[in-house]
């Protein structure tokens, strides 16, 4: 294959992770159980995941003119990541992520954008368009950049998910139009839609306002319940594999960026969710989001 097949237009951050028995309640100090720093960010993530699978994988973003930038960079190009359009913002930090991990394997998660801010619509003039199959773009990003990225990938055919996480500003009406997949998880779509979702059937009803909104299909996550999906003749609960959850840091990028592999694979879009759902749930069962991603050569061959 010449060229890469999934253009991730995203953030690429430093992961810096607590974990604790418990989360802290406001003005409370505790004592952490222990500190690691990974590689993370939205984007870098679900790039990763597509290049642990053996996809082609092209990244647009920003990093800092900072060390933490350069390690953040080599990374990418370690994991197989074409970097060529990633840009170095001089004077700014790059992007960081203060991540609280519990015993359950919950988190919450504090994101300070630095370089990701800067991503522009002109970053997106070396992708390799005529190669791409798949296209993911999120929130990380300023959502100009997601808007241009959508409207290029339009225009050349190639198939769009929009991942809305983390909701942080109000979302264009046509981002709606042009997303065939648009993918939140169950508070981002409550978020969007109004609509609390607490059982499948909420999610049934978020999902159909998304696609009134526009959206192609809509696939809500929905953690250890799965997800929901909704297009113009599906309308499905896929349930998740059931596993012990050790932290559950960066799942939904693992699963975000599997379900653009095997889209960009050719897989049908029932058994790319489900497979993409066997990765995340691999996912969840180790510490850390891009650590704890599989490669393919550690996968069973059912999901390949």
């Amino acid at each position: 294959m010449q060229g890469p097949s999934i253009c991730v237009v995203g953030s690429i951050n430093l992961d810096m992770n607590t974990y604790v028995a418990a989360f802290p309640r406001p003005g409370e100090t505790i004592q952490g159980e222990r500190f690691t720093t990974g590689y993370g960010g939205k984007g870098a993530n679900q790039a990763v995941m597509v290049a642990r699978l053996g996809g082609a994988v092209q990244m647009v973003g920003r990093v800092g003119d900072d060390m933490f930038g350069q390690e953040m960079l080599r990374n990418l190009a370690k994991e197989g990541v074409d970097t060529r359009s990633v840009r170095v913002s001089p004077g700014l930090s790059s992007g960081v992520a203060v991540i609280t991990v519990e015993a359950s394997g919950q988190n919450q998660i504090v994101v300070v954008a630095g370089a990701n801010g800067e991503v522009t619509a002109d970053d997106l003039d070396g992708a390799l368009w005529g190669a791409v199959k798949v296209l993911v773009c999120q929130m990380e990003v300023p959502m100009a950049a997601n808007l241009a990225a959508l409207r290029r990938a339009r225009a050349a055919g190639v198939q769009t998910i929009f991942n809305s996480a983390p909701v942080s500003s109000p979302i264009p009406e046509e981002v709606y139009r042009l997303a065939d997949i648009f993918c939140p998880n169950e508070s981002e779509a409550e978020l969007l839609t109004g609509v609390a979702v607490h059982s499948i059937e909420d999610a049934r009803r978020a999902a159909a306002e998304l696609r009134r909104r526009g959206a192609a299909a809509a696939l809500i996550t929905l953690g250890k319940r799965g997800c929901l999906y909704l297009d113009e003749f599906q309308d499905l609960h896929i349930a998740a594999p059931v596993v012990t959850a050790v932290d559950t840091t960066g799942a939904g990028d693992a699963f975000v960026g599997s379900l653009a592999f095997f889209l960009a694979e050719g897989v049908p879009i029932v058994a790319a969710i489900e497979r993409a759902q066997a990765i995340a749930a691999i996912s969840v069962q180790s510490p850390g989001a891009q650590s704890s991603y599989p490669r393919r050569a550690a996968l069973p061959a059912a999901l390949l």
